[in-house]
């Protein structure tokens, strides 16, 4: 089956070709089959059907040719279905010619020399003559105006090709014919002068470049350009006559092309500042510069409104017209205008009779900077694919100024022209919320102040989100605030709560066009990119995720189209652009194995790193399977390196442990806990230790792995701890003592005694501290592990100072430095140092106290355990105070509250408040 518009209109089954009837009901299949498999919103459908002729009831008209249609096609498997707001044909793209021929051409772009060939050709053959041969209308005008260029485009492709490969000689005589469509084509003539020539025919060459040569000048009155001259003899070179000075229609009006203002307009000062100073240079400096401003940023971030806005603020300024033009580059109803017809557009604008127009693009542009050299011109191009549809329409002198507004960066434009980039980013809070409270009641937001802030997050201060939920509150003013919030709340239905049955404003068709416009491998990496759980992703975990080592060039290339934003090394994107991209990862082919790589670069990169922090911990990590190929995870060199890999992915991983464990990665789920546990004790984040740590005693239950289930529970207990949950961090640790007695763990079973020790101590209870303390060391002396019994043998020592038995204590905590100097722990040396300080402190022997914290805190500075480091401090500066040394003390606190800076949690808060009463007490 195949629906054909390269020709008259047919639907051709098999050998048969069924009865579409009358020119209507063909004009509306043309539509839709147009864009098969998309909705076409019905006021598009009736505007490219009657245009400027509407009937009296057009959706009434509308019906019956719909209806007769169903009733042919359905026979043939091809459905016109009705969706909110349109109507789609709903067929694969490869079953109409269009898309077909616009598939191959697209797939010869990326194919080598004579799949190119191959493909053109197929592409070409499609066609059957004139595009919508039986139809009429501005629509069809327009569309098979836009098909000719592509047939066109694909011609010349394809003779570029067969030059390169020598055979173009082998489609002389369909170039030639080709001619009589595109009788002023430059490029077209010099293929057919190189063609005959390579065949041998010489004279039909001159003698066609002689007619080309005499249409050129009757038409245009310009003689061929430098290129095709070339192709030419030497006796004919000559330099290019100048185009005819163009005729001006000195009575026609000047145009005022501006769109109307969006209501309302809030915020972005700077950028109205810098525009404002923009418009003070045009006409300053050097001759022959026009003054172009390139407002770029992604779909619905309010380009065109700001770009509307100001160009009605400055239009006095330009007397000799302001002109629009929609270059529909990212168009959800169309394709971006070809640059030739944009330039059409601006010229019929600018009163040019159309009998003057030429049909070459760089005549034509030749001809709109003729017209308007000399003149005060405001030129705003909204809605830009890329530079190169631009730069047709960039006048050639100064006085004028052209605003572009595109989702590409243009960096293009500001290279070679001297553009000013103006980025747009997210509103402010405040003006996001300002947005909000101009198209609603004050009274109706001050009753719902919750629900407003529940409106304005998931927006995220995208304009064009607010802008939908503002409409949407007003368009029901009887509705509580507070359901439509419960609409965006849940993530996977936020898109659909600000969907508004308009393609140019719903949230999903806006991403959609930015989408379609991608190359088909940065498509893949934004499709995968919707896997990641965010809030950012580094260039290595973006290579993994993809299995491509190269997706920096993807990367950069979504950030130019402003899908992703790039800070320090990191990618990131708006919350709605992530849901987007989730969407369409839930389809992709490689979603599994992306996942799994995913999952291997954190797995990894969190293993190495803890082993980092932790070289000598007991009992050692787990290790992870092997890497697989199309895995680069990070292997933070130092300590130091590691401590910043937690901090930047730290998000990352919670949500990862999430994932995992609503996907059945339950193994997965164990190791990363398993991993991740010591930076989150060390930054004091006892909340989030329990969410992972829950989550993987869930999976170690499921998986039946009773030796992960201890592990789990000695996280939880340790983290219970810090949060004051006594009872419960007991009930988590008797249970795993119970399971490394039961299987015979000494080493676990250690661990879960110094675990106990912990607890007891913050229940006051020093002596059961020290007592499972000492069995702790007995259990590491029994198995040899000597780090292990370093550290039982410090708290030894520190429950000793804090029962009053400092000289036990001391004795403890240097056999506890001397271990841990052996076996090279610094995190050992620290705990110890600060034991024996506190020990010495307590006796009065200031002196050697302080001593002692220093060493403390520079091994624990070494260690990368920053917490640590705050802690001794505030003990360094006790003793510095207890010696009579007061300014060193409070230098001494000082810089413990400054380690704490980058600390949250009750644990970071509560440190600070002690700190800032010590230094009270001091003054």
């Amino acid at each position: 089956m195949e629906i054909r518009l390269l020709g008259p209109v047919e639907v051709q089954v098999g050998d048969a070709r069924l009865e579409i009837g009358s020119a209507k009901p063909r004009l509306v299949l043309a539509v839709l089959a147009a864009s098969p498999g998309t909705l076409v919103p019905v006021e598009v459908l009736m505007d490219r059907v009657w245009g400027q002729e509407l009937p009296g009831r057009p959706a009434a008209t509308l019906y019956p040719y719909l209806s007769k249609l169903r009733k042919v096609l359905e026979p043939a498997g091809i459905e016109i279905v009705r969706r909110s707001g349109g109507y789609l044909c709903d067929v694969a793209a490869a079953d109409v010619d269009v898309a077909r021929f616009r598939d191959r051409v697209r797939a010869a772009k990326e194919s080598d020399q004579s799949g190119a060939i191959e493909l053109l050709d197929e592409a070409l053959a499609l066609w059957r003559g004139r595009p919508l041969a039986d139809l009429s209308g501005d629509w069809v005008d327009s569309f098979r105006a836009t098909l000719s260029q592509e047939r066109l485009a694909g011609w010349l492709g394809l003779a570029r090709h067969r030059e390169q490969a020598g055979s173009l000689d082998l489609i002389a005589e369909e170039l030639l014919a080709l001619t009589e469509d595109y009788p002023l084509s430059e490029p077209l003539a010099g293929y057919v002068l190189s063609a005959l020539t390579l065949a041998g025919r010489r004279a039909e060459a001159l003698d066609h470049y002689a007619g080309l040569r005499e249409r050129l000048a009757d038409e245009l009155g310009v003689e061929p350009g430098h290129e095709l001259s070339e192709l030419h003899t030497n006796l004919l070179r000559s330099p290019p006559a100048r185009l005819a000075e163009p005729r001006r229609d000195t009575t026609a009006a000047v145009p005022r092309q501006l769109p109307a203002v969006a209501r309302p307009f809030v915020g972005r000062v700077e950028h109205l500042k810098r525009l404002d100073e923009l418009a003070d240079t045009v006409g300053v400096g050097a001759e022959g510069a026009a003054v172009v401003a390139a407002i770029t940023g992604p779909g619905g971030i309010g380009k065109t409104t700001l770009a509307v806005h100001w160009a009605h603020q400055v239009a006095g300024r330009f007397p000799d017209g302001q002109l629009y033009l929609n270059l529909r580059g990212f168009d959800p109803l169309g394709t971006p205008m070809p640059p030739s017809e944009a330039v059409r557009g601006v010229l019929d604008a600018l009163g040019q009779p159309p009998q003057d127009i030429p049909p070459g693009l760089e005549a034509r542009a030749a001809l709109f900077r003729s017209l308007v050299a000399g003149r005060r011109v405001l030129v705003l191009l909204d809605n830009a694919r890329d530079a190169e549809q631009v730069r047709p329409m960039l006048p050639g002198a100064g006085g004028c100024l052209v605003l572009v507004t595109s989702r590409n960066a243009l960096t293009g434009l500001v290279a070679e022209r001297g553009a000013e980039p103006i980025c747009l980013d997210l509103l402010a809070a405040a003006d996001a919320r300002a947005l909000l409270q101009a198209r609603l009641t004050e009274e109706r937001l001050a009753a719902e102040p919750t629900a407003v802030d529940n409106l304005l997050r998931p927006c995220g201060g995208l304009p064009l989100a607010l802008a939908v939920v503002a409409g949407r509150a007003a368009r029901y003013p009887t509705q509580p605030l507070a359901e439509l919030a419960d609409q965006l709340a849940t993530i996977q239905c936020r898109l659909d709560a600000l969907d508004t049955d308009d393609p140019r404003t719903t949230i999903r068709a806006v991403f959609d066009s930015s989408y379609d416009a991608l190359e088909p491998e940065d498509q893949r990496t934004f499709r995968l990119l919707g896997l990641h759980p965010g809030p950012d992703i580094s260039l290595t975990a973006a290579a993994s995720l993809t299995g491509n080592t190269d997706v920096h060039i993807a990367l950069r290339r979504l950030e130019a189209a402003h899908l992703v934003t790039a800070q320090n090394g990191r990618y990131g994107m708006h919350d709605l652009v992530r849901v987007y991209a989730a969407g369409l990862a839930e389809s992709d082919p490689d979603r599994p194995a992306a996942a799994r790589r995913m999952l291997d670069h954190y797995l990894w990169g969190s293993y190495t790193s803890e082993q980092s922090l932790t070289p000598h911990r007991t009992p050692p990590p787990l290790v992870p399977p092997p890497v697989q190929p199309g895995v680069w995870p990070d292997e933070p060199a130092d300590i130091e390196a590691a401590v910043a890999w937690f901090a930047a992915e730290r998000p990352i991983l919670l949500r990862l442990v999430q994932f995992a464990a609503t996907t059945g990665l339950d193994a997965a789920v164990v190791q990363l806990s398993d991993t991740f546990g010591t930076s989150l004790w060390q930054r004091k984040l006892f909340d989030d230790w329990i969410t992972v740590e829950d989550l993987a005693l869930s999976a170690a239950e499921r998986l039946g792995d009773r030796s992960a289930a201890s592990m789990a529970r000695q996280g939880f207990g340790r983290a219970c701890i810090g949060l004051g949950r006594y009872a419960e961090a007991s009930c988590h640790l008797e249970a795993s003592l119970e399971i490394a007695r039961d299987s015979g763990d000494p080493v676990s079973e250690a661990h879960c005694h110094q675990l106990m020790a912990a607890l007891h101590e913050h229940q006051l209870d020093y002596a059961a501290a020290r007592r499972h303390a000492q069995e702790a060391c007995e259990l590491h002396t029994r198995v040899g592990n000597a780090a292990g019994r370093g550290g039982s043998l410090n708290q030894v020592g520190w429950f000793s100072a804090l029962l009053g038995e400092y000289d036990e204590a001391v004795s403890a905590c240097q056999a506890a430095i001397a271990i841990a100097t052996e076996v090279g722990s610094r995190r050992g040396q620290g705990a110890a140092w600060d034991s024996l300080g506190y020990a010495y402190h307590q006796t009065g022997d200031h002196r050697d106290a302080v001593d002692a914290y220093r060493h403390a805190v520079a091994a624990w500075r070494e260690a990368g355990d920053q917490h640590f480091v705050a802690d001794t401090l505030a003990h360094l500066g006790d003793a510095l105070e207890s010696a009579g040394d007061h300014a060193a003390a409070r230098r001494t606190w000082r810089q413990a509250l400054d380690t704490l800076a980058g600390f949250a949690g009750p644990a970071a808060v509560q440190a600070r408040s002690a700190l800032a009463e010590r230094m009270g007490a001091s003054r």
